[in-house]
């Protein structure tokens, strides 16, 4: 078994965020050009979306990855599906300029039919970030409907005895009723429709499913377990363990960002401190890690074996750094510290290290994410995930820092 760096008293945690911010005002510089990093991903999304056009064949409609030269296209139905109109609806925010709105409503309502689509848990990540966009950006009523619909199918989804929502139906040979740590991400849709509706059963969803996580999935030191498998039956725990992590006890570093993510999001809609609470103690770890990189992007598990020699994980850096940026705006404590992490993050996701020359890698904007380690799969390339929350951590710095 893994052995983990605790986290102590209170005072060492303390002393440990100061670090961070002492390192992170070291190394953040005053001369970083948020708008020259922006033009460049404009003009780098304008050759993805030629890239895109012409590799469009059938169902394969949106870009997910790439393979050496050749970039990876997916149906709608797949789970990353949503993130490309998403940044198309980002980039409409960031610029203003109108063609990133009518490209966003092109691409985004390719994905109508998935709000049917009752065999993933995932319709939040393809749904919410795509017509979620598009609906705070258009205000259209059909886009509220498709939005209903997909809480409805993610809904159907949910085990009152166990309190969760399942996210897999594949592998019934290695699991009876998983669920992953990711899965937090898609309760900021349930918590949406509730609003939306006045329905108040896709809000008992998603808060039971939060509990339920911050009961069973966290360990002693604040880190998450990736799969948690439960007895639909009974509710109870049958096994902790790993799918695309080094090992069961280890830090898989994209899981902690979608922990961190997905609590920072609880306490924004509910205002319930238990979740401010969780969404800090993450907060703690990640800013924390044995190993950390000085450019605090992480590897692509924190116990991997042979760190240094092992593979990064913007897309767990980008997540990371958006989540920082809102939990900034909650927390009394720790605002400052969390705004000088991202930052860090997102300063060194704009260096050439990771920011695609335009031009160049099928369109995408950042290089050196990883899919799936332990099945080879996606290792060390760009990921489209990667690019929509950069780019939303962009925003968010912009308008934390009220840059017009």
């Amino acid at each position: 078994m893994i052995k983990h760096s605790k986290l102590t008293k209170n005072l060492a945690v303390v002393l440990l965020l100061a670090l961070t911010v002492n390192s992170c005002k070291k190394q953040v510089s005053d001369q970083f050009d948020i708008d020259a990093v922006i033009s460049k991903t404009e003009l780098q999304l304008e050759h993805a979306c030629k890239v895109v056009e012409t590799n469009t064949k059938g169902k394969k409609i949106l870009p997910r990855s790439i393979d050496g030269d050749r970039v990876i296209m997916v149906s709608s139905s797949d789970w990353t599906s949503g993130f490309f109109p998403g940044e198309l609806w980002m980039m409409y925010d960031l610029t203003g300029h109108e063609k990133w709105k009518n490209k966003a409503i092109q691409y985004t309502e390719l994905l109508e039919k998935e709000q049917y689509n009752t065999g993933t848990h995932d319709v939040g990540f393809m749904m919410y970030c795509s017509y979620g966009h598009g609906y705070r950006t258009t205000g259209n009523p059909e886009y509220k409907k498709i939005l209903i619909q997909t809480a409805k199918s993610l809904a159907s989804r949910y085990n009152d005895t166990i309190k969760c929502t399942r996210s897999w139906d594949h592998n019934p040979k290695l699991y009876t009723y998983p669920v992953i740590i990711d899965n937090m991400m898609n309760m900021e849709l349930l918590l949406w429709a509730s609003k939306e509706t006045g329905d108040n059963t896709f809000k008992d969803i998603a808060l039971n499913h939060a509990n339920t996580t911050i009961k069973n999935h966290f360990r002693k030191d604040n880190s998450s377990y990736h799969v948690v498998d439960y007895s639909p039956e009974t509710g109870e725990v049958i096994k902790k363990v790993t799918n695309q992590g080094f090992a069961d006890e280890s830090i898989w570093a994209r899981g902690q960002a979608w922990g961190l993510y997905g609590y920072t999001v609880m306490y924004r809609e509910t205002h319930d401190p238990k979740y401010l609470d969780q969404a800090n103690k993450i907060a703690q770890v990640v800013l924390s890690y044995d190993k950390m990189p000085e450019d605090n992007i992480p590897y692509w598990d924190m116990h991997a074996p042979n760190i240094p020699n092992e593979p990064r994980d913007a897309s767990a850096a980008a997540i990371t750094a958006s989540a920082l940026y809102e939990l900034s705006t909650h927390s009394k404590t720790n605002k400052k510290t969390y705004k000088e992490a991202a930052d860090k993050i997102i300063e060194t996701l704009s260096t050439k290290n990771y920011l695609v020359k335009v031009g160049e890698k099928q369109g995408f904007l950042l290089d050196h994410s990883t899919g799936n380690w332990p099945r080879n799969s996606e290792l060390d390339v760009p990921i489209v995930y990667a690019d929509y929350y950069f780019l939303e951590a962009l925003k968010r710095k912009k308008e934390l820092e009220g840059i017009k």
